[in-house]
């Protein structure tokens, strides 16, 4: 049987509500971290290039991983860039694209998020073809992450727990919700650092769960809509 690669992806947000915007997405492949960022306070049609390299040196230098960053003007360009990139780098591919609490039986956050705001832009699902998931279920289930006699099977927490930690030192926020207002005040490295933070640490889970875990526990699932079913 084909052993996937793992690509774990993780995006941030404006907020939780119908109207908020995606800000960035993030994807952690085995040779180093592709990033889509909205920025803001640039021109990207006149000054993408330059920009996004300088962000994607100073991000790598934080972290100590090669970071590739692109810049778009808009969500839609943000959301259409992400599915040009699904569409050459993953899709038909051998990977298994995971994810933390993105996309659980019970819920999650990310994928739900992302396809509400394609919906509202009417822009085409990305991830067909791509099996995907969720790593949150298998922490909880298989492993013991409880510190201090309390429970937290959250992304650090669980990191710390079961990795060696590195990452977490390099995150600039003690919150995820701090991304909404670095976002607000154009802070966009720590807003990538933060992400690609979170994406290094899904992919380290990944392959704690690799080495510890049946194939059969994954509960993987397709993630293609039923308009592109064969």
């Amino acid at each position: 049987m084909t052993i996937l690669d793992f690509v774990a992806v993780d995006i941030e947000t404006t907020g939780f509500d119908v109207s908020d915007t995606v800000t960035v997405v993030g994807f952690a492949l085995p040779l180093g971290c592709r990033v889509f960022v909205h920025r803001r306070d640039v021109n990207v049609t006149t000054s993408e290039a330059s920009d996004a390299e300088s962000l994607s040196s100073a991000v790598g230098e934080r972290v100590d991983h090669h970071v590739q960053v692109s810049e778009h003007s808009t969500e839609s360009a943000l959301l259409e860039a992400v599915g040009e990139f699904v569409a050459t780098r993953l899709a038909d591919d051998d990977v298994l694209l995971v994810a933390y609490n993105a996309d659980t039986w019970q819920g999650g956050f990310d994928l739900p998020f992302l396809r509400t705001r394609l919906a509202r832009a009417d822009l085409e699902w990305p991830f067909t073809s791509v099996p995907y998931a969720d790593l949150l279920p298998l922490i909880r289930k298989r492993f013991n992450t409880t510190v201090a006699g309390e429970s937290d099977a959250s992304l650090p927490a669980a990191y710390a727990a079961l990795c060696e930690g590195a990452v977490n030192a390099v995150d600039p926020f003690e919150d995820s919700a701090e991304a909404v207002t670095a976002f607000e005040d154009n802070e966009y490295a720590d807003l990538v650092v933060h992400n690609v933070a979170d994406i290094l640490r899904t992919a380290a889970l990944g392959r704690v769960t690799r080495r510890y875990c049946a194939k059969s526990e994954y509960q993987m699932k397709s993630l293609t809509p039923t308009n592109h079913e064969q």
